[in-house]
C-alpha cells in the first residue's frame, strides 16, 4: 500500500501534469447565447471601448500613413495644370433655318449628345491632332521631362498627351474645361489651347465632309424614290381596271347596310319560326296521344271553334231539359239530336281548319327562315369579297401616299443641303484660353496632408477593428452571460503587488480592499440564489490553467469562514496541486492518503487555518498517477459524505475542464459549481465548449466569477462594478477616511 502511495505521490514525467492543455481547441461556435441567437447589438460605447483598448494600433497606423504622405509630398516633381474652356452650342448660328443632315447631326439636343462630344475630345484622334501641331523646338521641349523616366513612362507624344489631358464637363451647363498637366507651365497652357482649337477645327472639317457626302447620297435616293412612286401609281391603276372598283367604298357601304337589314329580318324570322314550331310540336303531341284538340289552347281560342263549342254546350243543355218532358222518339227530341249532330260536325270541321292553318303557318315560316338564311349567307360572302378587295386596294393607296411623301422630303432636303454646304459654322466656341498657372497643382500640400490624416486614421481604425474582430477572448459580461450561458456572480479585480501566497489569503489579510469587497459580493450573490444559498458543497473549476480557480477557491472559503460558517477546502487537483502552496501548508497527507491508504479523514485534514478557526484544508497529499480512478472510487465518495457531516461549506478545487475530465467526475457529488474565468485570456470557443459540458451535467451551475479584471479598462467593460467614485469606499487610508476616523 505504501508503495502505491509513493507511486501516487511521486508520479512524474508526462503523466504528472496537464500535458494536453495546449492541444488545439478548434470549436467554431458562434457568439450567440446557448439555446438561441443573441440579440446583443453593439452601440457607440462598445466601439469606443474597442478603440480605447487598442489605441496603439490606431496611433501606429496613423503615424505610418501620415509620414508616408509627408515623404511623397516632399519628393514629388511640381506639375502645373493649365485650363482652357469651350462652350458646346445647342444650335449653330445660321443665316438660313435648315432641316437637312447638316442642320441636325451636330446639334447638342440631349445629355447623350453632350457626352458624345466630351468623349470625342478624349479620343486618340484628338491627341494625334494635337501632337501633330507640336513640331521642332516645341516637340523637344514638350518631351524633355519624360526622356529620363522609368520603364513605365510613355514613349511618344501621343501617349504623353493621353496620359496628362483631362476633359471636365461643368455641372449643369454646356461648358467643358480642358485641363493639361506638364512640368513646364507655359507648355501646359500651349497644349491646352491646341486641344480646344483642334476640337473646333475637327468638327468644322467633319461637317463639311458630311455635307458633301449627304448631297450625293440624297440625289441618288431621290432618283430611286421617284421610280418607286411611279411604280406604285401604275400598280394602283392596274388594280382598279382589273377589279372594276372605281367606287369601292360606296359598294362596301351598300353591302354592309344590306347585310344589316337581312340580319334583322333573319332574327325576326327565327323568332316566328320558333313560335310556329312550338305550336306545331304541341299539336302533334295532342294528335299522337288522341287528346281532344279542344283542350289545345290555340285551337280552343279560335273564334269559330269557340263559338261552336258554346253552341254545342247550349244544345246539350236543351236536350237535357227536353229529356225530362219527352221520350227519345219524340219529334222535339229527334230534332234536338239532329241539331246536336250537325253542330258537332261543324265543330270538327272548324278544328280541322285551324289545324291546317297551324301546319300551313309552320311550313311557311320554315321556308321563309331558310330563304333568309341563304340570302344572308350570300350577302356575307359579298361583304367579305369587297373587304378583301379593299385591303389590297388600301395597301396600294397608302403605299403610294407614303412613297410620295418620302419623295417630297428628299427633294426638300436636297435643296436645303445644297444651300447649307456653303454656310457651315462651328459647333463650339472658346470661352477662355489657357494661361500659364501661377502655382503647381502637384503636389497639393493641403490635400496630401488631409489624405495622410484621413488615411492614417482609417488604417489605424481598420487595424484596431480587425484585431478586435479576430480577438475571441472572454472579457465582457455579454460573453459570460449570453455566449457561455452563465450568470455573472462576481468580478475580482487584478492584483499586481502581492505574492502568490498573499493573493491566496487576501480576504483574511485584507491587503486589497477591492478584492475583499469582490469576494464579499460573490458571497452575497450566492446567498441570494435559492440553489446556492443552501448548497453545502461547491466545486470551483475553469477552462485553462492560470485562470485563478485555486485563488477563487481559497478566498471564497475564507469568506465563508469569516461569516461564521465551518468551511473545508478540498484540493482535488491531484495532478498539479496548488492549495498547499498558496496557503503555505504541508502536503504530506491528504485526499490520496484517505482514498488509497484509507487514512482516517480527521488525520488528513489540516485544521484551523483561518484565525477564527472556521477554515480547514484537505490537501492532495502528493501527485497521483491515476487521479480519475481515485476521484471515481467509493473511498472518495465516503470522504465527501464524511465532510458533509462535519462542515457547513465544502469548496472543491478541481483541475481545468479543457485539460482533463476530473471535475466532471466530482460534479455528481456536489450541490453546484462555480466557473472561474480570467479576464481577456481564454477564448470564447474553448470556454463555451466547456461551459456546455457543465450545463449538460444536470448539476446546478451557480454562475461565473470573472478574475483578474484590469482596473485600467474596468470602467469601460464594467462601469456598474468599478468607478472612480467608488474608490473612497475601498481605500482606508484616503483623505476622507483619515478625517472620519480609523477603520474598525
Amino acid at each position: 500500500m505504501s508503495s502505491d502511495k509513493s507511486n501516487h505521490k511521486k508520479a512524474g514525467g508526462s503523466n504528472s501534469g496537464y500535458y494536453y492543455y495546449d492541444e488545439g481547441y478548434s470549436y467554431n461556435y458562434s457568439d450567440s447565447g446557448i439555446g438561441g441567437e443573441s440579440s446583443h447589438q453593439k452601440g457607440i460605447k462598445d466601439y469606443l471601448l474597442i478603440l480605447r483598448e487598442r489605441i496603439w494600433y490606431v496611433l501606429i497606423g496613423f503615424l505610418l500613413v501620415f509620414s508616408l504622405a509627408i515623404v511623397v509630398t516632399v519628393t514629388q516633381t511640381p506639375i502645373y495644370q493649365a485650363t482652357a474652356s469651350i462652350q458646346m452650342l445647342r444650335q449653330e448660328a445660321q443665316l438660313i433655318n435648315l432641316t437637312g443632315p447638316t442642320g441636325n447631326e451636330h446639334v447638342i439636343a440631349s445629355a447623350e449628345d453632350f457626352n458624345t462630344e466630351v468623349h470625342l475630345m478624349q479620343s486618340l484622334r484628338m491627341a494625334e491632332s494635337v501632337a501633330a501641331r507640336l513640331t521642332g523646338d516645341d516637340r523637344v521641349h514638350f518631351m524633355r521631362p519624360y526622356e529620363k523616366g522609368g520603364a513605365g513612362d510613355p514613349l511618344t507624344p501621343v501617349e504623353v498627351i493621353m496620359k496628362n489631358v483631362k476633359i471636365v464637363p461643368m455641372r449643369m451647363s454646356l461648358v467643358v474645361a480642358v485641363q493639361y498637366s506638364h512640368p513646364d507651365k507655359d507648355m501646359a497652357a500651349q497644349v491646352a489651347n491646341y486641344f480646344v482649337e483642334e476640337y473646333i477645327d475637327y468638327n468644322l472639317r467633319l461637317r463639311i465632309e458630311d455635307s458633301m457626302k449627304a448631297m450625293e447620297d440624297l440625289r441618288v435616293r431621290a432618283e430611286s424614290q421617284r421610280r418607286e412612286v411611279e411604280k406604285i401609281e401604275t400598280q394602283l391603276q392596274e388594280y382598279r381596271e382589273r377589279t372594276g372598283t372605281t367606287s369601292l367604298e360606296e359598294h362596301q357601304d351598300i353591302a354592309t347596310q344590306r347585310l344589316r337589314t337581312l340580319s334583322e329580318m333573319l332574327t325576326q324570322a327565327e323568332n316566328d319560326f320558333t313560335q310556329a314550331e312550338t305550336s306545331y310540336q304541341t299539336l302533334r303531341e295532342y294528335q299522337e296521344q288522341n287528346r281532344p284538340l279542344t283542350d289545345f289552347s290555340l285551337i280552343a281560342s279560335a273564334p269559330d271553334v269557340q263559338s261552336l263549342s258554346s253552341e254545342l254546350s247550349g244544345i246539350r243543355i236543351q236536350i237535357a231539359q227536353l229529356s225530362e218532358r219527352y221520350r227519345e222518339k219524340h219529334p222535339s227530341m229527334i230534332q234536338a239530336h239532329e241539331t246536336l249532330q250537325q253542330t258537332q260536325q261543324e265543330l270538327q270541321a272548324a278544328i280541322a281548319s285551324n289545324v291546317a292553318k297551324l301546319e300551313t303557318n309552320y311550313e311557311s315560316t320554315r321556308r321563309n327562315l331558310e330563304n333568309l338564311r341563304k340570302e344572308h349567307a350570300e350577302q356575307e360572302q359579298e361583304v367579305l369579297r369587297l373587304s378583301r378587295l379593299s385591303v389590297e386596294y388600301d395597301n396600294l393607296r397608302r403605299e403610294s401616299q407614303v412613297q410620295q411623301g418620302v419623295y417630297v422630303q428628299l427633294i426638300a432636303r436636297m435643296r436645303d443641303t445644297t444651300i447649307s454646304s456653303g454656310v457651315e459654322s462651328p459647333s463650339a466656341r472658346i470661352i477662355d484660353r489657357a494661361r500659364p498657372p501661377l502655382k503647381p497643382s502637384i503636389p497639393n500640400i493641403p490635400m496630401n496632408l488631409a489624405m495622410g490624416i484621413l488615411g492614417g486614421i482609417g488604417l489605424g481604425l481598420g487595424v484596431a477593428f480587425f484585431v478586435a474582430f479576430i480577438d475571441d477572448r472572454v472579457k465582457t459580461a455579454f460573453d459570460i452571460e449570453n455566449v457561455l450561458g452563465f450568470t455573472l456572480l462576481g468580478i475580482v479585480p487584478e492584483i499586481k503587488k502581492l505574492t502568490l501566497q498573499q493573493k491566496a489569503q487576501v480576504v483574511s489579510n485584507e491587503e486589497d480592499r477591492q478584492v475583499v469587497e469582490a469576494f464579499r459580493t460573490l458571497h452575497s450573490s450566492l446567498k441570494l440564489n435559492n440553489e446556492s444559498k443552501f448548497a453545502q458543497s461547491i466545486l470551483v473549476t475553469s477552462t485553462l490553467p492560470g485562470e485563478g480557480k485555486s485563488f477563487t477557491s481559497s478566498n471564497l472559503a475564507q469568506t465563508f469562514a469569516i461569516h461564521g460558517e465551518k468551511t473545508l477546502i478540498i484540493d482535488c487537483d491531484l495532478r498539479m496541486p496548488n492549495i498547499h502552496k498558496s496557503l503555505q501548508l504541508e502536503n504530506k497527507a491528504g485526499v490520496i492518503d484517505v482514498c488509497v491508504d484509507e487514512m482516517p479523514f480527521e488525520e488528513a485534514v489540516q485544521k484551523n487555518i483561518h484565525k477564527n478557526g472556521n477554515l480547514d484544508v484537505l490537501t492532495t497529499g502528493g501527485r497521483a498517477k491515476n487521479p480519475t480512478q481515485i476521484l471515481s472510487s467509493k473511498n472518495f465518495e465516503r470522504l465527501v459524505a464524511e465532510a458533509r457531516k462535519k462542515y457547513d461549506r465544502i469548496v472543491f478545487d478541481t483541475p481545468p475542464l479543457a485539460a482533463v475530465s476530473d471535475a466532471l467526475i466530482i460534479l455528481p457529488l456536489v450541490d453546484g459549481c462555480l466557473f472561474t474565468i480570467k479576464f481577456n485570456k481564454v477564448k470564447r470557443s474553448a470556454a463555451k465548449h466547456n461551459s456546455r459540458r457543465l450545463l449538460d451535467s444536470n448539476v446546478p451551475v451557480f454562475g461565473a466569477v470573472l478574475n483578474n479584471l484590469s482596473l485600467s479598462v474596468s470602467g469601460y467593460y464594467y462601469a456598474q462594478y468599478y468607478d472612480k467614485s467608488y474608490y473612497e469606499y475601498y481605500a482606508p487610508d484616503s483623505k476622507r477616511a483619515a478625517e472620519e476616523g480609523p477603520l474598525r
